[in-house]
């Protein structure tokens, strides 16, 4: 059974940084592509950062330059830390696994976690 634990969610203020992190067990994901994904309320889940094998990162448009996404393979643990955030950015956090390369939809992962809460206040 393949499990994905997020957490380091919590409120912040506009300006602020959080780090998630997201901790697997039940497989190794060295060599696989974790995701971030989040959604707002009201909103569609969206693609925010992905890494994969050689730690090649790929980041929505939105979040360049203040997210970054990285991993610990010995722990089996990605992170993302964020720097610089807006009130546009809460959302629940969901981290994401597939075998194979880097992927943004939601189908193209099979495996999720339970999501963190993240909210930046004005």
């Amino acid at each position: 059974q393949v499990q994905l634990v997020e957490s380091g969610g919590g409120l912040v203020q506009t300006g602020g940084s959080l780090r998630l992190s997201c901790a697997a067990s039940g497989r190794t994901f060295s060599s696989a592509c974790m995701a971030w994904f989040r959604q707002a309320p009201g909103k569609e889940r969206e693609f925010v950062a992905a890494i994969w094998s050689g730690d090649s990162t790929y980041y929505t448009d939105s979040v360049k330059g203040r997210f970054t996404i990285s991993r610990d393979n010995a722990k089996n643990t990605v992170y993302l830390q964020m720097n610089s955030l807006k009130p546009e950015d809460t959302a629940v956090y969901y981290c994401a696994a597939r075998t194979g390369g880097v992927a943004v939809r939601i189908p193209d992962y099979g495996y999720w976690g339970q999501g963190t809460q993240v909210t930046v206040s004005s």
